[in-house]
C-alpha cells in the first residue's frame, strides 16, 4: 500500500536525490518577469516593433500542420456573433465569442503570436490553436519540423546527435476547457499568451528561443458556452481519445500528432486543493513508465510549489494546499486507460503530462446559487491557479530542455527497437512501490487476416483506418505468410511492433488485463480492446517474416457481385446497418432473415450506391426470402451516447422522457421504444400510461441498463428477476451467443443480468461460464452484498420475448453502445430493433 504522506513535505521530496540517470531533482519554478497576480491584465500592451494592420492578415484557412511557413502565422479569426447567454460572462471570464477578437489584437501587435483554426465543435464553434514562440524564417520552421520527424521516424540517429538538443525547441502543449463548466484555464491560457506576448523580459525571450508553446484555448467551445461538461453532442470529450467519435477529439488528436509536446498541461476543475498528476496506481502498462514518472512527478513537485506561492489559503480565500495523488493518495485517481488528454499523448512522445484540478468550485450547484461576487471571486482565484501551473511548466521544460528532448528520443526509440517493456525500478522517485510497477508483453506483431479468416471485412477496414488516423503505423502483405502454425492470405494487414509508437498500437490491440485483485477503486473505466469491441479479427503473432507495404488507408471493402438477382447483405457491422437503413429511407422492399437483409434485383443502382458509400460488400441471395422490413423509427429516452449511435447507424430517432410522454407524446410514428435513461413508469400519469399500454399492443421495447430493467418490471413486460452486479463494475466480457454472427466479447458498465426467466423469454447471449472478465475492474460489493464476476458465470445477459399485449421485447444486461466505443456490438442492437419493429413475431428472428 502506498505510503501517505502529508502535502506539506513537498520541499523535503524536492531535496531527495534521484536515482543516477533516471531522474534529476525538480528545477526551481522561474518567473519569466510574469508573477503571480489577482487581477486580469490591462486590456493596454505595449506596442510591439512587428505590429500589422489587421486587414492585412488572411484569413483563417482550413487547417493543415504546414511545415514549409516559418513564424507568425498571422490569420484573421472571422467573429462569432455576440452571445449574451455565453455561461462564462457570470463568472467575469472571456465569452466564446471574446476569444476570437484578443486573438486577432494579439496577432496584429505580436511577432510572437500565430492563431490556426483546428477544426469545429460538435455544434460548428471553431477551435483555436495558439503558437508562441520566437519569430522563424520559412528555413527554421523547415529545420524543426525536419527534427520533429526525426525524433519519431529516426530516433536512434537522433539519440546519438548530440547537437539534436540545442537546434530543437521544445513544445509545450496547454489543453485547456476541455470540460465546458470548468472555464477559467481558457482565460489563464489568455492571460499567459498575452504576457508571453508583450514581455520585455530577457528571460521571456530566452524562453521563447528554445520551446514553442501551444495552446489550445477551449478545446470545448460548445460546453464553455452553455454552461455544461460535455459537447454539443453531450460526450464527455475527456473520455473519447481512443474512440475518437467527435469532432473535438479528433481535433486535438491531430494537433498533438503534429506538435508532438515533451510536455502537456490539461486544465480542469474543481478539487481543493489543487490536484496535480501523477496518478495512483493502477498505471498504464504501455508506457515508457520509467522516463514518465520521473519527469512527470518533478514537474508535479513544481507545480505545486508555484501553486502554493500565490499565497491563498483556506482560511482567508478557501483554497487547501495543492495535492499529488501519487504521492498523497492509495487509489482512486489512476493513468490506467489512454481515454483522457494525459493519458493518450504520452503515447505520442509527451514524457510530462497532467490533469490539473483548479480549487473552487464555480459550476453547478454553485453556479446557480452563489453570488455573482463570490462566482468571480473564485474564478478569479482559479484563473491564477491555473496561470500558475502553466508558468511553472514551462518553466520546467526551459530547465530540463534537453533531458525532456532525449526522453522523447528514447521513447520512440524503444518502440522501433522492439525493446521488451521496462519494469520501473522500486524507488525512481519517493514512494514508488511495488505496487505501482505495470508492465506488459509487446507480441512481434498483430494480423488483421483477409479472406475467410476475418470476420468482417468493413470492420476490419474501420480498424485499420483508425489506427492509421492515431500514427500507428499498417502495412500490407503482397504475399501470404505463415505464422504461428497458420498461413495468412495476401492482403492481410499487420501491425509491426517494431515501430515508434508501439505503446499505442497495443493498448488498442491488446485484450488489456483484469486488474481487480489489484486495485480497490478506479477512477474511470478499466477496459477497451479494439481488437475485441470493434468487430474485426485481430491475432497477435510472435514471429514476423513477410513481405509489407504500408498503407495509408484501408483498401476499399465494398462490391456488389455481377450475377443477376437478388441481393444479400449480412448485417455484422454498424456501416452494414447504416447501408441497410439508408436502403429502407429510400423506400427499398428490403426482407430481413436471420440477420441477412435482401435487396431485390431492381435495386441493384441502388446497393452498388450504398457499397460505395459505406465500404459493405453484398453477395447472390440466390432463392433466399425474408419477412419485409421497414424503417425503424424510435423513441428513445437513453443517454447522449445512444442517441448519437443510434442516429449515427442511421435510424430516425426521437428523445423522449418521462415529461414528454406526461404531456402527450404522439405515438403513431414510432416502431419501437428504448429505454436506458430518463424514463420511469411509475411516474407516468394515467393518460400516458394509457397511451403507452395502446402502443405495447403494436409496437417494440428495447432496454438497457438498470433504468430499462425496472422500466420492464414496472410495465409488465417480460417474466425476468433483475440482479445488478457491482455498480463499479466495468469492461471487457466474454460472451456465449445462442445465434450466429454475433461477436464473443461485449462490454459492461454496471453488469446486470436475468435470472427467473418466464417461458416467454428466449436466452440470446449469456456471460461465459468459465468467467465472464477478460479486463477491466468488477470486484464484489465491499459491503458483502455480491454483485461480483463470479455470481455471473453463465448468467443471461441479453434476453428476449414477447409480452402477452404483443410488444417485442429486448433486455440488454450489457453496454453495447457505450460511448460509441463497442462498435462491433453495433449491429446487435439493430437486430434487436429490427425484430422489435416487427408486428409479424413469428416468422422474424431474434437478436
Amino acid at each position: 500500500m502506498r505510503r501517505l504522506l502529508a502535502v506539506t513535505v513537498a520541499a523535503a521530496l524536492l531535496a531527495v536525490p534521484a536515482p543516477a540517470a533516471l531522474a534529476d531533482p525538480a528545477p526551481p519554478v522561474r518567473d519569466f518577469g510574469n508573477g503571480p497576480e489577482r487581477n486580469e491584465v490591462a486590456a493596454g500592451v505595449p506596442e510591439q516593433a512587428a505590429t500589422l494592420d489587421a486587414r492585412a492578415m488572411p484569413e483563417a484557412q482550413p487547417y493543415g500542420h504546414s511545415r514549409e511557413r516559418g513564424y507568425p502565422r498571422r490569420t484573421r479569426l472571422p467573429l462569432p456573433p455576440e452571445n449574451p447567454a455565453d455561461s462564462s460572462i457570470k463568472l467575469g471570464l472571456v465569452p466564446y465569442h471574446g476569444i476570437a477578437p484578443r486573438l486577432n489584437e494579439l496577432q496584429r501587435r505580436s511577432d510572437r503570436v500565430s492563431v490556426e483554426i483546428i477544426g469545429s465543435s460538435y455544434q460548428g464553434r471553431d477551435l483555436y490553436l495558439v503558437t508562441v514562440t520566437e519569430p522563424e524564417s520559412a528555413a527554421r520552421a523547415r529545420e524543426q519540423e525536419h527534427i520533429r520527424e526525426r525524433i519519431e521516424n529516426d530516433p536512434a540517429a537522433a539519440a546519438r546527435d548530440r547537437g539534436l538538443a540545442a537546434r530543437y525547441k521544445a513544445p509545450i502543449f496547454i489543453n485547456a476547457n476541455i470540460h465546458g463548466n470548468e472555464w477559467e484555464g481558457t482565460d489563464a491560457s489568455l492571460r499567459t499568451i498575452e504576457q508571453l506576448a508583450t514581455s520585455k523580459d530577457p528571460a521571456v525571450a530566452s524562453l521563447l528561443a528554445r520551446n514553442r508553446l501551444y495552446f489550445n484555448v477551449t478545446a470545448n467551445p460548445d460546453g464553455r458556452v452553455n454552461g455544461v461538461r460535455q459537447n454539443g453532442a453531450g460526450f464527455d470529450l475527456n473520455r473519447d481519445f481512443v474512440t475518437a467519435s467527435q469532432p473535438e477529439a479528433r481535433a486535438m488528436r491531430q494537433a498533438i500528432m503534429d506538435t508532438q509536446p515533451v510536455a502537456l498541461v490539461d486544465l480542469h476543475g474543481y478539487v481543493n486543493g489543487t490536484l496535480i498528476e501523477p496518478t495512483t496506481p493502477p498505471h498504464g502498462a504501455n508506457y515508457e513508465y520509467d522516463l514518465f514518472i520521473t519527469n512527470t512527478y518533478a514537474n508535479g513537485l513544481g507545480m505545486e510549489t508555484a501553486v502554493n506561492a500565490l499565497g491563498y489559503t483556506p482560511d482567508e480565500d478557501g483554497v487547501e494546499p495543492a495535492q499529488i495523488p501519487f504521492r498523497d493518495s492509495t487509489d482512486g485517481w489512476d493513468d490506467w486507460p489512454p481515454i483522457f488528454t494525459p493519458q493518450y499523448a504520452p503515447f505520442h512522445g509527451t514524457v510530462a503530462a497532467h490533469t490539473v484540478e483548479i480549487p473552487l468550485d464555480v459550476n453547478e450547484p454553485a453556479y446557480s446559487n452563489e453570488p455573482v461576487e463570490e462566482l468571480r471571486r473564485r474564478s478569479a482565484i482559479n484563473t491564477d491557479v491555473a496561470a500558475a501551473a502553466v508558468r511553472a511548466t514551462y518553466g520546467f521544460v526551459h530547465a530540463r530542455h534537453d533531458k525532456l528532448i532525449a526522453d522523447q528520443i528514447e521513447v520512440f526509440r524503444r518502440g522501433a527497437a522492439g525493446e521488451p517493456a521496462k519494469e520501473v525500478p522500486l524507488g525512481i522517485v519517493p514512494g514508488f512501490g511495488p505496487e505501482d510497477v505495470y508492465t506488459t508483453t509487446f507480441p512481434r506483431a498483430y494480423v488483421i487476416p483477409a479472406g475467410s479468416g476475418q470476420r468482417s471485412a468493413t470492420a476490419a477496414a474501420r480498424l485499420v483506418d483508425h489506427l492509421i488516423a492515431n500514427d500507428v503505423r499498417v502495412e500490407r502483405a503482397r504475399s501470404a505468410f505463415r505464422s504461428g502454425g497458420r498461413t495468412y492470405p495476401a492482403g492481410s494487414y499487420v501491425v509491426d511492433m517494431r515501430q515508434p509508437k508501439r505503446g499505442l498500437a497495443n493498448v488498442m490491440l491488446e485484450p488489456g488485463a483484469d486488474i481487480s485483485p489489484r486495485v480497490g477503486a478506479m477512477y474511470d473505466i478499466s477496459g477497451w480492446s479494439h481488437a475485441l469491441l470493434w468487430g474485426a479479427t485481430v491475432e497477435p503473432v510472435e514471429s514476423l517474416r513477410a513481405r509489407t507495404e504500408q498503407v495509408r488507408a484501408a483498401a476499399p471493402t465494398g462490391s456488389v457481385p455481377r450475377t443477376p438477382g437478388a441481393l444479400a447483405l449480412e448485417v455484422r457491422d454498424g456501416k452494414e446497418v447504416r447501408a441497410l437503413n439508408d436502403l429502407l429511407a429510400q423506400g427499398v422492399a428490403v426482407t430481413w432473415a436471420d440477420g441477412t437483409a435482401i435487396v431485390p434485383a431492381q435495386a441493384r443502382q441502388a446497393a452498388r450506391t450504398v457499397a460505395d458509400r459505406y465500404g459493405v460488400a453484398f453477395t447472390p441471395a440466390g432463392t433466399a426470402t425474408g419477412t419485409p422490413l421497414a424503417q425503424v423509427r424510435v423513441a428513445a429516452a437513453a443517454s447522449a451516447d445512444e442517441l448519437f449511435t443510434l442516429r449515427e447507424l442511421g435510424f430516425s430517432v426521437t428523445p423522449v422522457s418521462t415529461a414528454v410522454l406526461n404531456a402527450g407524446y404522439d405515438w403513431s410514428a414510432t416502431d419501437v421504444l428504448y429505454v436506458s435513461s430518463g424514463l420511469s413508469h411509475a411516474a407516468l400519469n394515467p393518460a400516458a400510461r394509457t397511451a403507452l399500454d395502446a402502443f405495447l399492443a403494436t409496437g417494440g421495447v428495447i432496454t438497457r441498463g438498470r433504468t430499462g430493467a425496472a422500466f420492464n418490471t414496472a410495465a409488465g413486460l417480460l417474466t425476468a428477476t433483475t440482479v445488478t452486479g457491482n455498480p463499479d463494475g466495468n469492461g471487457v466480457v466474454r460472451v456465449v451467443s445462442a445465434g450466429s454472427g454475433l461477436p464473443g466479447h461485449s462490454f459492461v458498465y454496471t453488469p446486470l443480468w436475468f435470472t427467473g426467466l418466464g417461458p416467454e423469454v428466449t436466452v440470446e447471449q449469456s456471460y461465459a461460464a468459465d468467467g465472464p472478465l477478460v479486463a477491466g475492474h468488477w470486484r464484489p460489493r465491499e459491503d458483502g452484498s455480491g454483485g461480483g464476476q463470479e455470481e455471473a458465470r453463465g448468467q443471461a445477459a441479453v434476453v428476449s420475448g414477447r409480452d402477452e399485449r404483443g410488444a417485442a421485447v429486448v433486455l440488454f444486461g450489457t453496454e453495447p453502445m457505450f460511448r460509441n466505443h463497442p462498435k462491433g456490438q453495433f449491429a446487435q442492437v439493430a437486430g434487436a430493433l429490427y425484430w422489435s419493429s416487427s408486428v409479424t413475431g413469428a416468422a422474424v428472428t431474434t437478436p
